[in-house]
């Protein structure tokens, strides 16, 4: 198993802090106020062969893991919530689609992904679920060598902009039977699907998390993920423990630039009246120690958790749940603190913390919520099943 130096992935965390220097800072602010899907940042790692992270080389891709989303989610986090969002999200849709490939699924998706040509995302949730993503009510019909899909997803990120989704569906009186719940992936130019108002969020403003009617949309048969009834495989296999990475690192990441925000201030601000340093005051040195210790104990975690994935472990459900819960806790006081750390000046409506602490308040609430995982993690240790 790789580590963390090694110089893949030093290479791969290399590009990506360049691209969220060069590319996805100067355009963070716009984005997330005119609540901009974020094309010219997603555009940047594609360039740059980021989107075949977890592509297997024989394809063009980089064959990677969990660790090395964690690291390459943390950098686009942290000058961009908005495109380290989305752009997770086409990594664990990617590796949905990586994972059970046949022959042509390899060339139609993922060679183009591979080769930055393609995003997908995922497309799971519904309306009348909530929290509960891996139970579908979208209904598919058998029509000759085709599939036809009714229902309705709802924050889909990258909704409208992506080039495919992964979609789960049941067929339709069996949407109790977990065992007959099937994945397959929908071309965003099939006949049937519509798309609801644009997204306009409290926080993620540029992830365009949508919602889409699905009327009669047709999908050929050979786009089947796996073999029907898989979808509950693949929701625990791939798309939770790649899913709960993305989004540790890019809290990570969000988490990491109120902090070097919040001490770059504390540096250059003194008080007229002593001439005395912010950064000299003991209570706010003992909050930045604080905000320090908290987010270097999170990624020690997250990747603690990611390492025993990418081994297999059979630890590592509990030790991603733990994770996903631990960051989404972290990233919120941090976010928090740094606002009280900035005073007024945070407090104005365009500054950067104040988009950083928006973008951290969905951590506990995209599914898996925080209070699932934490039932989850508590039946994982206590023995018992988690549905």
């Amino acid at each position: 198993m790789s580590q963390i130096g090694t110089s893949a992935f030093e290479d791969l965390q290399r590009a990506a802090a360049r691209i969220a220097t060069d590319v996805l800072w100067p355009n963070a602010a716009s984005v997330d106020r005119e609540a901009q899907w974020p094309q010219i940042g997603m555009r940047a790692p594609a360039d740059c062969g980021l989107t075949g992270l977890h592509i297997k080389r024989e394809l063009g891709g980089h064959g990677q893991g969990l660790l090395a989303l964690a690291l390459v989610t943390e950098e686009l986090g942290r000058a961009c919530g908005s495109t380290g969002m989305c752009f997770g999200m086409h990594c664990v849709a990617s590796k949905v689609l990586a994972a059970k490939p046949t022959p042509d699924q390899e060339e139609r998706y993922l060679r183009p992904i591979a080769e930055g040509r393609h995003i997908t995302t995922l497309a799971l949730s519904e309306p009348g679920t909530g929290a509960n993503f891996f139970l579908p009510r979208t209904c598919f019909l058998a029509d000759g060598s085709e599939f036809r899909l009714n229902g309705r997803k709802s924050f889909v990120t990258n909704g409208g902009h992506a080039d495919s989704y992964v979609v789960s569906a049941v067929h339709p009186g069996a949407e109790f039977d977990p065992g007959s719940f099937t994945c397959l992936v929908m071309d965003a130019d099939a006949p049937g699907l519509n798309w609801c108002e644009p997204w306009q969020g409290f926080g993620m403003r540029g992830n365009s998390s949508r919602a889409v009617q699905l009327d009669q949309v047709r999908v050929s048969a050979a786009n089947v993920l796996g073999v029907e009834g898989d979808q509950i495989w693949y929701v625990f296999e791939i798309v939770a423990p790649y899913f709960l990475v993305a989004m540790a690192g890019v809290y990570l990441g969000i988490a990491r630039a109120a902090l070097e925000l919040t001490i770059g201030r504390l540096k250059a601000r003194k008080h007229e009246h002593t001439g005395q340093s912010l950064q000299s005051i003991p209570v706010l040195a003992d909050q930045v120690s604080a905000m320090w210790t908290a987010i270097a104990r999170t990624r020690q975690l997250v990747h603690h958790a990611a390492h025993l994935g990418d081994a297999g472990s059979t630890d590592a459900p509990t030790a991603l749940f733990a994770a996903k819960i631990d960051v989404a806790e972290m990233v919120v006081s941090v976010t928090n603190t740094a606002m009280m750390l900035g005073g007024g000046r945070a407090y104005q409506d365009d500054d950067v913390l104040a988009r950083l602490l928006r973008d951290a308040q969905a951590s506990h609430v995209m599914s898996p919520t925080t209070h699932l995982l934490k039932t989850w993690l508590g039946r994982s240790v206590l023995g018992l099943p988690l549905l």
